[in-house]
């Protein structure tokens, strides 16, 4: 199982502390250092569209109106942290976040 996200955000702490805590071998993928794969950015943006960018981010916060506007696939190549965290990577399924939905599929 791999989490994409960011090592220093709280979300993707917590998914990975109570992920490896329930048994599962959670491997946290910091987007920073390894940014997404073009499959996985494509798969990403088919199941979860418009919500795989976090228009409540620091980072999308300080983007202009003109980077604000580009295509989604070149808002994540250039602006990894745009990404609503985690993604999780549970066997080919996809899970977008860290909320009661995510937990309840992932944790049982």
């Amino acid at each position: 199982m791999r989490i994409y996200g960011l090592k220093n955000c709280d979300s993707c702490r917590a998914a990975l502390r109570e992920l490896g805590a329930a048994g599962h071998a959670a491997v946290l993928v910091d987007l920073r250092e390894t940014p997404l794969s073009g499959d996985l950015r494509d798969r990403a943006l088919a199941q979860f569209g418009a919500a795989l960018i976090n228009r409540r981010s620091t980072t999308w916060k300080g983007l202009d109106e003109g980077a604000r506007a580009a295509d989604p696939v070149a808002l994540l190549v250039a602006y990894p942290a745009v990404m609503k965290r985690p993604l999780i990577d549970a066997g080919g399924q996809l899970y977008l976040g860290w909320d009661a939905g995510t937990k309840a599929a992932l944790l049982g």
